[in-house]
């Protein structure tokens, strides 16, 4: 099984822009962290909103 595309380019699209992580650094994270640190940047984005 594949991983789509659109959906990868959006993972590192978003954590590119959150932590200012290179492509590279970013596509050398296993599969299970890219999703680890998504989850972890989606709820300090979601505390941050929270608190502002």
């Amino acid at each position: 099984m594949t991983y789509a595309t659109d959906r990868l380019h959006e993972e590192i699209a978003y954590v590119a822009y959150h932590f200012h992580w290179s492509l590279e650094n970013i596509l050398d994270l296993e599969h299970h962290d890219r999703r680890r640190y998504l989850g972890e940047i989606a709820s300090l984005v979601t505390r941050s909103g929270a608190e502002g």
